[in-house]
């Protein structure tokens, strides 16, 4: 997909410092491979892959916090989305102590696999990645309905390969 787009991660408010002392994980190896040349299909296949089967943290709010006027379900979150610059931009991190750095304080987390963000993410909603690191990376809608339909089409051949042959 060659309309990858990367900001500096100074760009925006939501960033916090940066914590230079955490190890690379797959992803950020994939990543700074990546910006080398945003348009090599087999760089974007290999981050975008290492993305979908990558666990994130996400964090959550509290409903009372949020003001909600409709209870959750149970066993529902609500997960923290920030606005900048006119947009909102869900908050993940590949990592625990990534996502601890950023808040800088006590946060609630659910852990949501990559496959299942692009999955179920709502339209005009960004996502924030690694947010205060040296390999953050924003997604925006056109890319992450490129990944839903990816994910779409993944499901779609398991099932006909689930079929039992006649």
């Amino acid at each position: 997909m060659s309309t990858t787009q990367d900001r500096d991660q100074d760009a925006h408010p939501m960033v916090a410092a940066t914590d230079k002392s955490q190890e690379m994980t797959k992803l950020d190896q994939a990543l700074k491979t990546l910006r080398l040349d945003m348009d090599d299909a087999k760089h974007q296949s290999k981050y975008y892959d290492i993305f979908l089967n990558t666990t994130f943290y996400v964090p959550t709010i509290d409903q009372q916090e949020s003001g909600g006027e409709s209870p959750l379900e149970e066993g529902q979150v609500l997960p923290l989305v920030i606005e900048s610059e006119g947009n909102d931009y869900l908050m993940i991190f590949d990592t625990e102590e990534r996502l601890k750095n950023w808040a800088a304080n006590d946060v609630k987390w659910v852990e949501v696999p990559g496959y299942i963000l692009a999955a179920t993410t709502m339209p005009q909603l960004h996502w924030a990645l690694n947010a205060g690191t040296d390999y953050s990376k924003q997604f925006l809608p056109d890319e992450i309905n490129w990944l839903k339909e990816v994910v779409e089409r993944c499901n779609e051949a398991a099932a006909v390969q689930e079929q039992p042959n006649p």
